[in-house]
């Protein structure tokens, strides 16, 4: 292989969506109200944290810097979707793509990480109520949110400076709607294999394992709660936690599917709906499934407001 043709990529041309072009318009709405959807549900639920007291608790701290992540997951992808749909501009420079797989990496991970850590809060809190407040302690809290940035961190360099040492040679065009880690490697003409060693050893530790943990989690938490039998709080905590594991198995399952189980028989538009569903249902649907359904993020929208009101008033 000789020196030109390993550094003749200058940039990745991206497919988009495999959509008809009278379909454009339509699809191009749908993104965006779901992209506004999830900017503003996540921003509502981080702002409401932060000025209402009574959220100052481990749960809403790592509900915070989930809220925080799936804005920062969401850009990271539909912005450049939305341009391509409206500009026919799909050009991506070599270095912004890394950038781009880079920080996709790096919320996805965080994502992983705060849903573990949420799932546990949960588990002391209902299992264990009276220790709640000596297990949780702040110190441990703080820990688990700074363990999970830093480990997210290292986990996403780590697979970028991988990609980063790859020559891609004479095909440049990503079927896909992002600089999808899977697709690069499709199109690299060197060895790969380094790669998809990591991808399978790490992505156990990143994915499967906090996926088991979350769901033996929540079978402690219902084996907990039918010890002591009411028709009331067995709905309520069957409604919660099936929703809970529904976002979760969502998050979870189409993540292991594409990158740890690929299958050759998955064609383009299978692959680019399973991406759609972690990368742009899953952080809209979050706000809903985990705060704003509740009874306390309810009573802190309504302490905010009539705050509001009074102080406007007076």
């Amino acid at each position: 292989m000789t020196e030109k043709n390993q550094t003749v990529i200058s940039e990745f041309v991206l497919l988009g969506l495999p959509i008809y072009p009278d379909q454009r318009d339509l699809f191009y709405a749908l993104f965006l109200a779901m992209y506004v959807t999830t900017i503003l549900g996540n921003l509502l639920i981080i702002v409401l944290i932060r000025l209402d007291s009574h959220l100052h608790t481990p749960m809403y701290l790592f509900l915070s810097n989930l809220s925080f992540s799936d804005i920062c997951f969401s850009s990271v992808t539909i912005p450049k979707l939305l341009q391509t749909m409206q500009s026919q501009d799909s050009s991506v420079p070599y270095a912004g793509c890394l950038t781009q797989m880079y920080f996709f990496l790096f919320f996805a991970d965080l994502e992983s990480f705060l849903l573990v850590a949420m799932a546990y809060d949960r588990y002391v809190a209902i299992c264990f109520p009276l220790h709640y407040t000596t297990i949780m302690s702040p110190k441990l809290c703080l820990s688990l949110v700074v363990l999970s940035w830093v480990l997210t961190m290292f986990h996403a360099m780590l697979h970028t400076l991988l990609m980063a040492r790859l020559w891609f040679c004479a095909d440049n065009t990503i079927p896909h709607f992002f600089c999808d880690m899977s697709a690069l490697l499709k199109l690299a003409c060197s060895d790969t294999r380094v790669n998809e060693l990591v991808i399978f050893i790490m992505g156990g530790l990143i994915l499967v394992l906090p996926f088991l943990l979350i769901i033996m989690s929540y079978a402690r938490i219902v084996s907990s709660i039918l010890k002591v039998p009411s028709a009331r709080g067995i709905r309520k905590a069957f409604s919660t936690c099936g929703s809970h594991l529904f976002v979760v198995s969502l998050f979870y399952g189409t993540v292991i599917g594409l990158y740890l189980c690929p299958s050759t028989n998955n064609s383009t538009v299978k692959e680019t709906v399973m991406a759609m569903m972690y990368t742009v249902v899953t952080p809209m649907l979050n706000p809903f499934i985990y705060s704003l359904r509740n009874r306390d993020m309810k009573g802190a929208l309504g302490r905010v407001l009539f705050k509001k009101k009074t102080s406007f008033l007076v």
